[in-house]
C-alpha cells in the first residue's frame, strides 16, 4: 500500500514530460506553417503562393490564417511543380494509378465512315401493269401480294368488249382498201386501246376480231401491289400490278452529320447484314437526301446495292462501310487520350520525372481510334491515355495550381 502513492507519483511525472514535449512540437509545427512574407523561405525555396489545403483553387499573396477555415494558409513551392499548371506525382503513385503514356506520332488519318441503315424497294426499278381498256377479269395467274414472278409469265386475263367494235371497223376499212389514211387511224385506234403489235397482226392474218386479253409480267421480280381480283370490273387505266424488280435494292443509310461532307454519290459501299454473316454485299451511293434528321442529326445516304440471288429483303437491318480514303499528313494521337469538356478539348502531357501538364489542343478527323491533333501538341510529345481522370483527382488533393478542367485560377 505504501508503493501506491509512489506509483501514481511516476504516472504524474510522466505525464507532464508528455505534456511538455507535445507543447515544443505544436510550437514548431506552427513555426514551420507560418513562413515570411517574402518570395522564399529559411531554407531558399520559392514560394508561388499560399493557399488552403481545403480550397486549393484560391491562391493568396501572403501567409496568414485562412478566411476560410481555423488554420494556418500553406505554401506551395516551385520545386513542387514544373511550373504553372503543372502537376508533380511520385512514379510509384502513377504506376499505382496504372499511368500509360503514348507519343503523339505524325501519319495520315484513314478516312473510314461507317452507318447503319435498312433495305427498301429499289423505286427506280418499279414497273406498273394497268389496264389501258375498261373490261372484266375473267382469270388471274397471280394471286397474292409479294409473290415472285417471272418476265414473261402471264399475270392476267381480261375480257374487254370495247375492242369488238374497233376490230370490225378496221377489217371492214382494211378490206375496202378505199382509203388507207382511214384504216391506218384505225389501227392505231386498237394501238390506242391497248392492243399490241402482235395481237393486231393476228387480226390481221386471221380477220377474227379477239375481245380477251392476257397481260404478262414485264420483268423478274415480286408483285409489291396487287390492285385486281377475279370477277372485277376494272376501268381503263387502273392499276393492276405494281412490280419490283429485286436485282438492286436500296439501302437508306443513316451518316452522322459531322461525316457528311465526305460522302459523294458514287462511292463505294459494301453492306452486311445479320442473316448472311459471311457475304458482303457492293454498291455505291446513288444519292445525298438533301434533309438532316432533327432527331439523330444524321444525313441519309441512299446507297444502291447489289442483291445476287435476291438475298436482301425489303425491312433488313445492314451495316455499311463506305470507301476508305487516306487523307494527308497530320499529328496524331489515340483518341482515348483526349478528354472532351464540351467546350474544349484537353490531353494531359507527361513531361516526365513525375510531372503531369494539361494542355488544350484543337482536334480535326477521327478515325480507327486515332485523332488528328491540329493544334496544341509536337511530334513526340507523350500524352495519357489511361489514369488521365485520377491524375485530376490528384492534383485536386495536392492543390494544383492548373485544374484538369482549364478552370482558371483567382489571386487576392
Amino acid at each position: 500500500m505504501k508503493g501506491a502513492p509512489l506509483i501514481i507519483l511516476g504516472f504524474v511525472l510522466v505525464a507532464a514530460a508528455a505534456g511538455g514535449v507535445g507543447y515544443w512540437f505544436a510550437m514548431s509545427r506552427m513555426a514551420q506553417a507560418d513562413p515570411p512574407a517574402s518570395g522564399e523561405n529559411a531554407s531558399g525555396k520559392k514560394i508561388l503562393y499560399w493557399f488552403d489545403p481545403m480550397v486549393p483553387q484560391q491562391h493568396f499573396d501572403k501567409p496568414g490564417k485562412s478566411p476560410f477555415m481555423d488554420m494556418q494558409l500553406v505554401p506551395k513551392y516551385a520545386d513542387e511543380a514544373g511550373g504553372e499548371g503543372t502537376v508533380l506525382i511520385d512514379p510509384r503513385v502513377a504506376q499505382n494509378l496504372g499511368v500509360r503514356t503514348a507519343a503523339a506520332t505524325a501519319g495520315s488519318i484513314e478516312h473510314r465512315i461507317e452507318a447503319v441503315g435498312s433495305v427498301a424497294w429499289n423505286e427506280r426499278a418499279v414497273f406498273v401493269v394497268q389496264a389501258r381498256s375498261g373490261g372484266f377479269v375473267e382469270k388471274l395467274h397471280a394471286r397474292a401480294p409479294l409473290d415472285a414472278v417471272a418476265k414473261g409469265q402471264p399475270l392476267v386475263e381480261l375480257l374487254v368488249p370495247d375492242w369488238a367494235a374497233a376490230q370490225a371497223e378496221y377489217l371492214l376499212l382494211r378490206r375496202a382498201g378505199k382509203d388507207a389514211g382511214l384504216a391506218e387511224a384505225a389501227r392505231n385506234r386498237l394501238q390506242l386501246l391497248g392492243m399490241s403489235e402482235e395481237q393486231i397482226g393476228l387480226l390481221e392474218k386471221t380477220g377474227q376480231p379477239q375481245t380477251r386479253i392476257t397481260l404478262y409480267a414485264p420483268i423478274n421480280g415480286v408483285i409489291a401491289e396487287l390492285g385486281v381480283r377475279e370477277g372485277m370490273t376494272v376501268m381503263a387505266g387502273a392499276m393492276l400490278f405494281r412490280l419490283v424488280d429485286l436485282s438492286t435494292v436500296w439501302v437508306n443509310a443513316e451518316v452522322p452529320e459531322a461525316q457528311g461532307a465526305w460522302l459523294r454519290p458514287g462511292t463505294a459501299v459494301e453492306a452486311r447484314v445479320p442473316s448472311f454473316p459471311g457475304q458482303v454485299f457492293r454498291g455505291r451511293v446513288s444519292a445525298i437526301l438533301p434533309e438532316v434528321n432533327a432527331a439523330t442529326r444524321t444525313l441519309r445516304a441512299r446507297v444502291e446495292v447489289a442483291n445476287p440471288g435476291g438475298s436482301l429483303k425489303p425491312g433488313m437491318f445492314a451495316t455499311l462501310v463506305f470507301a476508305r480514303r487516306t487523307g494527308a499528313k497530320a499529328l496524331l494521337v489515340p483518341s482515348e487520350a483526349v478528354i472532351r469538356t464540351g467546350e474544349r478539348s484537353v490531353v494531359i502531357v507527361a513531361e516526365g520525372e513525375g510531372k503531369f501538364r494539361p494542355q488544350e489542343v484543337e482536334l480535326g478527323f477521327e478515325s480507327g481510334g486515332r485523332s488528328e491533333i491540329r493544334k496544341g501538341l509536337s511530334e513526340g510529345d507523350k500524352v495519357v491515355v489511361s489514369g488521365q481522370f485520377l491524375i485530376d483527382s490528384e492534383a485536386s488533393l495536392r492543390a494544383s495550381g492548373t485544374r484538369m478542367e482549364g478552370t482558371e485560377t483567382s489571386k487576392k
